[in-house]
């Protein structure tokens, strides 16, 4: 009888040790999200950061471009509505526009050449895509982590685990700029 109580208790005990490795397991990997999630927030952050700069550089010089300035600061306050907490898809759209109409005011600044010679929006305009590199980066580290994450939450046995204590995949966040999607068109 001893030795079938050791037998059973050493099953029990090998079963809890798989059942505490696979949800620290999982509670890794949501810390993990977490945190590159954290740094794809500071990497908006600063971009949020530096458009006020930007804007009120380029605005005397580009008076017929009120129109797209006025966005931009319009785009980055709903950015900076949406941004805390956790990626959301609302977020993703609006930090889609805002990447979208930054790039637009980097290809008018070439229309004024005074401006373009300003060695301050020089400055600008590369520690802002400095912070575009940045935010790409990140954001693919981070929807690394979230796919690591999912991986955990749907295969067996761990999915078990994850219904169990309330694991959830997380939100990828795409920014999806359809003018770059599209193929240049070439006329000879």
């Amino acid at each position: 009888m001893l030795p079938y109580l050791i037998g059973v208790g050493a099953v029990v005990v090998v079963v809890l040790v798989v059942v505490f490795a696979m949800y620290n397991s999982l509670v890794s990997a949501r810390a993990h999200v977490r945190e590159s999630w954290s740094n794809v927030d500071t990497e908006l952050q600063r971009r949020h950061d530096l458009i006020p700069n930007l804007v009120n550089t380029v605005k005397g010089y580009m008076k017929h471009e009120r129109e797209l300035l006025e966005n931009i600061v319009s785009l980055r306050e709903q950015a900076e509505r949406l941004r805390p907490g956790e990626a959301t898809q609302d977020q993703a759209r609006v930090e889609t526009a805002l990447q979208s109409a930054l790039g637009q005011l980097r290809v008018r600044i070439e229309n004024y050449p005074d401006l373009k010679a300003s060695t301050n929006v020089e400055s600008l305009q590369a520690e802002l895509a400095n912070t575009e590199d940045r935010v790409q980066s990140s954001i693919r580290f981070y929807n690394g982590n979230v796919k690591n994450l999912e991986l955990k939450v749907e295969s067996v046995p761990t999915n078990i685990i994850a219904g169990l204590f309330g694991f959830k995949k997380a939100q990828y966040f795409e920014l999806h700029d359809e003018a770059a999607r599209q193929a240049p068109k070439v006329a000879f």
